[in-house]
């Protein structure tokens, strides 16, 4: 049986940040994937850094904050590994709501046309956020080669069956055999559970496409409401989502979503009546029971980072440094109790 440093369950972006994390400090680090890596919920992302969406739980802030403050570096040490630049699609976004408080600064008719000409702002308020946004394919080309680059194995097509903790070591039972591991991160996303039933993780689908509008009148900045989102990619290209479903881990693409996701950016950004939808996907993110990541130490050799939701992008660096930390015995000063496995316990006796 072969014995490992550090091995991690999941090649999405939420595990190889941390890989990328822990071999920065020259821990050995193992990655299995079921698949190929940055395939699921990590490929079929918009790539918005959204750390001040309205739409976020309060209990995120801080982790989106630090992650936020990571992205910069996060972002040139995957360049410098991969030689491959990941570029900044935009840097602002229109954010509609139907309601306001006294402090935010609301767009008028005007403003809101110079930035996103023809919108359609009946029921909604706008305010501009600060905000990034990168296409999730670009970077879900060339994080597996960082990962590489910087010494991390990368098993892919290798899904672990088993996980269970012996006295000084977690072993692990894999389509390649039997592997023993000083240290186990679960960041499988919504397969998760596979590895640890107890975990209240499930999918939830959401299907998304790629608008092509043809024509001089584009739009530079993210427009989003809490209904859809318009995620400029240049060149006349446009990524449309979400839809938001509970179908297990059924990942077919229905033309009914699609045609009804469409409508909905029709109805906000009426100029894309003239587009075609050029392609289209769907993608399983993994959601908690409360909507919440789940970051905990599960055992004494034992880590489990899942459940971001719609968020797996924005929080992946700030995940990935606390995460690399705890599981150094590094002290981290971020308060980790709203995403502890136990606020689920206590939620079941309160009610």
């Amino acid at each position: 049986m072969s014995h490992l440093d550090v091995t991690i369950a999941g090649g999405g972006i939420i595990g190889l940040a941390t890989a990328l994390e822990l071999a920065a400090v020259g821990r050995k680090v193992t990655v299995f994937d079921k698949g190929e890596a940055m395939s699921e919920a990590s490929r079929a992302a918009a790539g918005m850094l959204a750390g001040n969406d309205p739409e976020n739980p309060y209990e995120l802030r801080a982790l989106a904050h630090l992650s936020l403050a990571l992205y910069p570096e996060f972002l040139s040490g995957v360049e410098r590994l991969s030689g491959v630049r990941v570029p900044i699609r935009t840097t602002r976004t229109l954010q509609g709501v139907k309601h306001v408080t006294a402090s935010t600064h609301i767009l008028s008719e005007a403003e809101i046309q110079v930035l996103a000409p023809g919108a359609d702002t009946d029921g909604w308020h706008f305010f501009l956020l600060e905000e990034q946004s990168f296409d999730a394919w670009d970077l879900a080309e060339c994080l597996p080669a960082a990962a590489r680059a910087a010494g991390v194995e990368l098993r892919e097509q290798t899904p672990i069956v088993s996980v269970r903790e012996q006295k000084n070591l977690v072993r692990l039972e894999t389509a390649a055999g039997a592997f023993s591991a000083a240290a186990f991160l679960n960041a499988a996303g919504a397969w998760a559970p596979s590895l640890d039933p107890s975990l209240p993780v499930a999918p939830r689908k959401g299907h998304m496409l790629t608008a092509e509008l043809p024509g001089p009148v584009q739009m530079d900045c993210v427009l989003r409401t809490g209904n859809v989102y318009i995620v400029p990619r240049g060149q006349g290209r446009y990524t449309i989502g979400p839809t938001l479903e509970d179908a297990g881990f059924d990942k077919e693409i229905y033309a009914d979503r699609i045609h009804g996701l469409f409508q909905k950016a029709v109805d906000l950004w009426p100029l894309l009546r003239s587009a075609r939808i050029a392609e289209s996907w769907t993608g399983l993110r993994p959601g908690s029971d409360d909507g919440l990541p789940i970051l905990d130490q599960t055992g004494e050799r034992r880590w489990v980072a899942t459940g971001h939701f719609k968020n797996g992008i924005m929080l992946a660096p700030g995940t990935a440094r606390v995460l690399s930390q705890w599981m150094q015995g590094v002290p981290h000063a971020m308060d980790l109790s709203p995403f502890r496995c136990s606020r689920f316990a206590a939620s079941a006796v309160s009610s």
